[in-house]
């Protein structure tokens, strides 16, 4: 045993010598002339020579084929290793199952193994005396401390490895190392919590193939989302796994997998790191400098001789460090060798081709500094082919930025392309429904001509035959203006009066209803027609039939179901009601019919060809030209009839400033200047100023007294006043003008944006303190004649500009004059292609210079009027007939029975009966009470109306629901009478309805005011006529 340790000794002295010959020879400068190329072969072949010996003496001894270090340059021979790169394959890891190792064997006959197992083992008695006696070192008892380590087990997270028994072949047995038999108390001490994971499947020829596959292992760092410290400290398992691709040299890959796999590798806090922690000192500790390994260090020298007998399973792990160091520049590591061992029998055993990065690093004692190193950006390209490195990664951030950049600039194409095909598409789809719809129209519009020219050849025999009327109040005004109406379908709801047409034994009358009517309002207009009506079961109910012929019939479009709150005109709802159209078709099939409408709509043609019936109205576009302001002027300058001075089709806000100038500047002697909007109805679109404002009137005035009315008519006298009308009326009209009702535009910043985008008028007020507004209704006939049909004096509320009734007949005006301005407005509307019902506002006042009445024409409606409507329903109730011409309501009177059998042949006595009719009262607190108790009120109050004096009052029921809106008519013998009945009647109902601190909102006052000043002038009147009697 002796001998063979001298020997021993010998070779590993050997060994040293040529390192030490090695690095003199090297330090020689080129200059010395000596053969170094003869040295070197010198040297390779005594350490071939000397390492064969070694070898051959260690085989004898342990029968295993054993490697030592080679000597060489480690540079020159590191520098062949392929490149290792992240893959794109994941392996899990892999934690092999603790096994039981056998003891030592005992049969142990080599005293040098013996005494190499006692020193690698710490816990045999005689380990420190071995230790001593060859080494000279003094270690501490360790068993003292045993008991200690046994109460508090540390616990270590991660995986597990398990140490394997190596059983050499033949008849001898070697001791593996203490740290490898599991006799060491610190790690028999340590509890272990892990988490078992499946077996990587292994290759047979793993160890075979083993020096081909250390060169092919390629490593790829990856971070699974959603782990915590937390977690992984439960779990004991890290969250980054291996993935290992197929081997290749390529350089650029393996950059770009380096690259990759430090931006995965990097986690979002070192807290969140979870790293193996060590609990025990390592006892074969060895250093890596720069990442190169000294062969010749005596910790380094002390592990290879340690574990000599499991190098194989060291030397990949150990090399994968070395690359993984060097790549990453690191100054210096510390690695514990136990742990090395354990780690690199994991992977010999689990592992394919390449160990996990972090698992690796865990066998560093200084883990964590190195792990900050290789985290720190930029740090890969401090080592080992870093410049290649950072040209690779760059190249891959320019490539994929040009790629990026070109296939968003793709789509963005693609994109462009697509929105170019669709709007192309859509252009195409919109222009042919486009060219559908006006080519339907024109053929609604022909058809809608010739089939008037057929009721202009035959209205003399329609209208004296039995025929049927279809009554649609449609008021087709523009979206926007239906838009801004409260109460739209009870507005359209008003001319419900248009049932009493049926008064004409020749007539049925199908009227479209825009609301659901409740029964109480159908039992109230049965009654009151003197008949049982029908009306549509679908819609608004059934009533059974009487005797009575069925003369008339209600019925609802469907559509008001679907479009409750779009405010649409009734004839859009009607033509979107199949159903009702269909019904409709069937009941005037094989009659006389024709429409009769309201403001004209293009869908009146729609609903018109659909029944294949003629309406009794003009084209929607010359109804809506003449319909205007700025057409209605335009009728009466061609009917010659006087207007009031104005001038219409204003646009632009200088035009209405010059025009106005220039009015003012005409007409000294008017006080008030309106503007109305071409599309304005019911006074809603109305504003006023007053001239007493403008500070340069009163000196106007004085020159124009100055040089009187006939040198004022020259223009250079008028300029200087129309220049400084001209100066002050901006600032003028911005102060004081008003609109007439402030509930749609609440000052006139607001009333003239809308002004001059529909355009409108300016014209004057009548320059008198009384004026009277009266309307006349007239039917253009399609034979050409032109038929008055009522006229009335009109009845105002707050505003003046606003008719909420009038007194039938007119008293204002002489029935020669009226019937004469009526016929030249009648035939100049005929000359236009207007037919149908239209109304006429006139203004009548007394000039103050020439003490005479006049006239103005101040507005014309294409449509039928309320009053109209009224008119009918007066009509019904009295049974009398209309003279407009006479200026009379003949009302026949009830003959007794007496007289009838002695004046068989005479006629019924006719009287002169006056009304006053209210077509939009509304008070807020009727809706409080039912329609059946409202009457049942005012029966008690004694309003009610008697049939057999043909006088007394009548209501007009317009809605169910809200009940808010009626109407009224007081029938007397004289219009004081009539006038006074209408007033007591709305002091009753609002006192009865209304309680002292709850009025509600009504108009029922201000129309109280207006009818006491009209019995007061009518006082006045009939004073006046009594005085001048006597004087002649």
């Amino acid at each position: 045993m002796s001998d063979e340790d001298k020997l021993g000794a010998v070779l590993f002295q050997v060994q040293d010598d040529l390192r030490q010959l090695k690095r003199s020879l090297e330090k020689i400068t080129v200059s010395e002339r000596l053969d170094i190329q003869a040295l070197d072969n010198a040297i390779r072949k005594t350490e071939s020579s000397i390492r064969k010996h070694a070898e051959d003496h260690l085989k004898s001894v342990s029968r295993q084929l054993l490697v030592l270090p080679s000597i060489g340059n480690l540079q020159q021979n590191t520098a062949h290793i392929p490149k290792w790169k992240p893959a794109l394959e994941s392996i899990p890891d892999v934690h092999p199952q603790r096994e039981e190792l056998p003891g030592p064997s005992p049969g142990e006959k080599h005293k040098s193994a013996l005494s190499m197992r006692l020193l690698c083992n710490p816990a045999h008695p005689n380990n420190r005396a071995i230790m001593h006696e060859k080494y000279g070192i003094s270690l501490p008892d360790i068993r003292k401390r045993s008991t200690n380590a046994a109460k508090h087990p540390k616990i270590i997270t991660g995986s597990v490895v398990s140490p394997q028994a190596i059983e050499p072949k033949g008849r001898h047995s070697l001791a593996m190392p203490g740290e490898e038999i599991g006799t060491d108390t610190s790690l028999l001490h340590m509890s272990i919590q892990h988490k078992a994971a499946p077996f990587h499947p292994r290759e047979d020829s793993y160890s075979s193939k083993i020096a081909k596959s250390r060169g092919q292992k390629q490593l790829r760092w990856e971070t699974e989302p959603g782990l915590t410290c937390e977690s992984v400290g439960r779990e004991g398992t890290p969250p980054w796994t291996t993935k290992t691709p197929p081997p290749t040299t390529s350089k650029s890959m393996d950059h770009r997998s380096m690259i990759q796999g430090t931006n995965d590798l990097t986690p979002k806090s070192f807290q969140n790191l979870p790293v193996h922690v060590p609990v025990n000192i390592s006892k074969y500790p060895f250093t890596i400098i720069k990442g190169q390994i000294n062969p010749m260090a005596t910790d380094f020298c002390h592990f290879t001789q340690s574990f000599s007998l499991i190098w194989s399973t060291v030397v990949g792990p150990l090399e994968a460090l070395e690359k993984l160091l060097r790549d990453f520049a690191v100054p210096l590591a510390k690695v514990s060798g136990e742990r090395l061992v354990e780690f690199g029998r994991g992977w010999d055993n689990g592992w394919k081709k390449a160990p996990p990065v972090i698992s690796l690093l865990s066998v560093l004692e200084n883990w964590e500094e190195v792990l900050g190193l290789v985290l720190r950006p930029g740090q890969r390209y401090k080592g080992e082919g870093g410049i290649e490195a950072a040209a690779i990664h760059i190249q891959s951030c320019w490539r994929r930025h040009s790629a990026r950049t070109a296939y968003l600039r793709h789509c963005q194409r693609k994109w462009a392309a697509g929105t170019i095909a669709i709007s192309w598409l859509m252009h195409n789809q919109m222009r042919r429904v486009r060219k559908a719809l006006q080519a339907r129209r024109f053929r609604q519009l022909e058809n809608y001509r010739s089939r008037a020219q057929h009721l202009a050849a035959n209205w003399k025999h329609i209208q004296s035959s039995k025929r049927t009327i279809i009554h649609i109040p449609s008021l087709g005004y523009s979206e926007s203006q239906r838009q801004s109406l409260r109460g739209f379908d009870i507005l359209q709801n008003i001319q419900i009066s248009r049932l009493c047409d049926i008064r004409d034994e020749n007539l049925e009358v199908i009227y479209i209803c825009p609301r659901h009517l409740g029964d109480d309002i159908l039992h109230y207009y049965t009654s009151l027609l003197k008949c049982d009506g029908a009306t549509d079961g679908a819609d608004t109910g059934t009533t059974q039939p009487s005797s009575c012929a069925r003369r008339f019939i209600i019925l609802t479009p469907e559509a008001v179901d679907y479009f409750p709150t779009h405010n649409m005109c009734l004839s859009t709802l009607l033509k979107y009601s199949p159903r009702t159209l269909k019904r409709i078709r069937n009941l005037i099939q094989g009659k006389q019919a024709y429409i009769v409408g309201g403001v004209a709509h293009t869908d009146d043609l729609a609903v018109a060809d659909e029944l294949g019936v003629p309406i009794l109205g003009p084209e929607p576009a010359i109804a809506q030209l003449y319909s205007t302001k700025s057409g209605g002027r335009r009728i009466f300058a061609g009917a010659e009839v006087d207007v009031p001075p104005g001038q219409g089709d204003i646009y632009s806000l200088n035009q209405l400033y010059e025009t106005l100038a220039e009015l003012m500047t005409h007409n000294m002697d008017v006080q008030r200047w309106l503007f109305k909007m071409d599309s304005e109805h019911g006074g809603l679109g109305t504003a006023y100023c007053d001239i007493r404002y403008l500070s340069c009137y009163n000196w106007a005035l004085q020159e124009y007294r100055r040089y009187g009315t006939e040198l004022w008519k020259t223009t250079w006298i008028q300029e200087s006043v129309l220049l400084r009308y001209l100066d002050e009326i901006p600032e003028w009209l911005a102060r004081y003008a008003r609109p007439a009702k402030t509930s749609c535009y609440p000052n006139w910043a607001c009333f003239l944006k809308t002004y001059l985008r529909q355009g409108g008028v300016v014209e004057a007020y009548p320059p008198s303190d009384s004026v009277t507004c009266l309307t006349v209704d007239l039917l253009l006939e399609p034979g050409g004649e032109v038929t008055m049909l009522s006229c009335g004096d009109q009845l105002h509320g707050s505003c003046q500009l606003e008719t909420i009734g009038s007194t039938i007949p007119q008293t204002s005006v002489r029935p020669e004059t009226l019937h004469s301005i009526c016929v030249r407005v009648g035939q100049a509307c005929l000359q236009r292609l207007i037919i149908g019902y239209v109304s006429v506002d006139l203004a009548t006042f007394l000039n103050h210079n020439t003490m005479e009445q006049r006239v103005w024409a101040i507005d014309l409606d294409l449509t039928y009027s309320d009053q109209l409507a009224m008119t009918q329903m007066l009509l019904m109730m009295t049974g009398g007939t209309l003279n407009c011409r006479a200026g009379c309501l003949e009302v026949p009177m009830p003959v007794r029975e007496k007289c009838y059998e002695h004046q068989i042949a005479t006629k019924p006595p006719v009287v002169n009966h006056y009304a006053v009719i209210g077509s939009r009262l509304f008070h807020s607190n009727l809706s409080m009470l039912y329609h059946s108790v409202f009457l049942k009120m005012c029966k008690a109050h004694g309003i009610g109306f008697n049939m057999k004096r043909k006088q007394g009052t009548v209501f007009a029921l317009y809605d169910s629901s809200e009940r808010c809106s009626i109407g009224m008519i007081a029938v007397s013998e004289d219009l004081q009478g009539a006038l006074m009945t209408f007033a007591r009647n709305l002091s009753v109902i609002h006192q009865e309805i209304s309680a002292s601190k709850m009025q509600g909102q009504t108009n029922f006052k201000e129309l109280i005011k207006d009818i006491e000043d009209v019995l007061q002038m009518t006082v006045q009147n009939k004073r006046r006529v009594a005085e001048d009697k006597p004087a002649t």
